[in-house]
């Protein structure tokens, strides 16, 4: 499998967003909307990655923006980088989301526009039996992945998810290269064992 190459962090925007985060913990609502234009875009890829439904991640990045104004203070900005703070309070909102027991589609009444929810499952999207298929594989990944080491956790998420490479993954976890590289080979063994691999 083909790690995807991670950006380069850029200091500037990591400054300019802990200066967000420090306004947000003020309860400056403007630098909230800054806040939000300037990584919603970012945050809610990750959502629909970990969800594979766009409706849902809708639904978790508004609670989890909730949960950034809330919590702003808590933010320490010599622990991690704003948008890796951000992207884990998303990444385990998702998590909890796939975890939930009774998990359904539901179907809404036709809007004003006549458009039909019978007719959007008959679209060329994936069918119910797909659906149900990856919304299964998520939540298996998801209890396999709650099983891990907290840092084993942390490092493959960031690798895989977020696409840190692991020299980028040492420097954020301030940790040796040697260390994070074992997390991440023992991490991706356990997660093997977990979900069933040969």
């Amino acid at each position: 499998m083909r790690q995807p190459t991670a950006r380069p962090v850029d200091p500037a925007q990591n400054q300019r967003l802990a200066g967000l985060l420090a306004a947000c913990a003020r309860r400056e609502r403007d630098a909230f909307a800054q806040l939000y234009a300037a990584t919603a875009p970012k945050l809610f890829g990750v959502a629909v990655r970990i969800l594979r439904r766009e409706d849902w991640a809708e639904e978790v990045l508004q609670d989890c923006y909730v949960s950034i104004w809330n919590n702003a203070g808590a933010y320490a900005p010599g622990l991690s980088a704003p948008l890796t703070w951000m992207t884990s309070i998303v990444r385990n909102r998702c998590l909890d989301w796939l975890r939930r027991p009774n998990l359904e589609v539901v179907l809404q009444r036709p809007d004003d526009d006549g458009d039909d929810p019978l007719e959007a499952i008959a679209a060329d999207g994936p069918g119910p039996l797909e659906q149900l298929a990856h919304a299964a594989d998520a939540r298996a990944l998801a209890a396999c992945l709650a099983q891990l080491d907290a840092k084993q956790r942390q490092a493959i998420v960031l690798a895989f998810y977020d696409g840190l490479s692991h020299s980028e993954l040492a420097s954020h976890m301030r940790q040796p290269l040697g260390t994070v590289k074992t997390w991440v080979r023992r991490g991706l063994e356990k997660l093997k064992g977990c979900l069933g691999g040969p």
